[in-house]
């Protein structure tokens, strides 16, 4: 599997301006800077939903996205805690049988 290409925010903004110049189509722009077929119409979309906060950098995620990945990251360890209890043995619950 090919490995996963990572672009600057400064990176997108300069293929967008290009784009928004109207010299050439989207996918010659895609062409001439090297990147997929359609990531511009995508960088586009989000720009246009985000507006200058878009491209929060590397590393860097929106406020609602870092959320999410908490929350996801808050579940799963709730999920492991949650079958180790039901997996242990119910100790009390033995020794109370045996004391009555």
């Amino acid at each position: 599997m090919a490995k996963k290409r990572r672009y600057t925010g400064s990176f997108k903004v300069q293929a967008l301006e290009l784009a928004a110049s109207g010299q050439n189509s989207s996918s010659a722009i895609e062409r001439e800077v090297g990147i997929t077929a359609g990531l511009l119409d995508k960088w586009t979309a989000r720009m246009k939903e985000d507006g200058p906060h878009a491209f929060p950098g590397q590393g860097g995620m929106r406020e609602d996205e870092e959320l999410i990945r908490r929350l996801k990251r808050e579940v799963e360890v709730v999920r492991q805690e949650r079958d180790i209890l039901k997996n242990a043995p119910c100790r009390e619950r033995h020794s109370t049988a045996r004391e009555t």
